[in-house]
């Protein structure tokens, strides 16, 4: 069974690891440091959301973070759902969806009026749970990046 709850500084050392996955899932090198000082820095400036989720021996399977932000047009407060990962051996087992879904009590809980988030063209297995649970793909706008470094 999971067991979805808010991450602690607690749970840096097995997070780290988590979040280094989610980045190799997008082909990035793996970097056990630079995970941790990203978390480090997350917690420390409290500018993230994120929830875990963790099996019955208490063990981290995945986790979702959450990134607040606002909408001028709506004139309220849109969350980004930023990351979204499960560990390989846990999927297709309910996790990515709870973790979802306790996203969503949590926005519910703070008056959030929109979550939004992105993934690849690529990613249809996400793409299926994503619209399994109601959420609709955005067919009114267009998705811009700019690298600036």
């Amino acid at each position: 069974m999971t067991h979805v709850r808010p991450a602690t500084i607690h749970d840096l050392d097995a997070l780290t690891e988590l979040l280094d996955g989610y980045r190799q899932f997008y082909q990035q090198p793996r970097d056990i440091q630079a995970a941790r000082a990203f978390l480090r820095q997350r917690f420390g400036q409290a500018d993230s959301r994120i929830l875990v989720s963790e099996n019955s021996d208490g063990a981290l399977t995945g986790f979702v973070q959450l990134y607040p932000g606002v909408s001028t047009v709506g004139l309220n407060s849109r969350w980004t759902l930023n990351d979204l990962f499960v560990l390989p051996e846990c999927r297709e087992k309910g996790t990515g969806r709870a973790l979802m879904e306790a996203a969503t009590q949590l926005a519910r809980e703070h008056g959030v009026a929109r979550l939004i988030l992105m993934t690849q063209v690529e990613n249809e297995r996400a793409q299926r749970l994503y619209e399994s649970l109601g959420w609709q793909r955005n067919t009114a706008f267009y998705g811009y990046l700019l690298d600036v470094t």
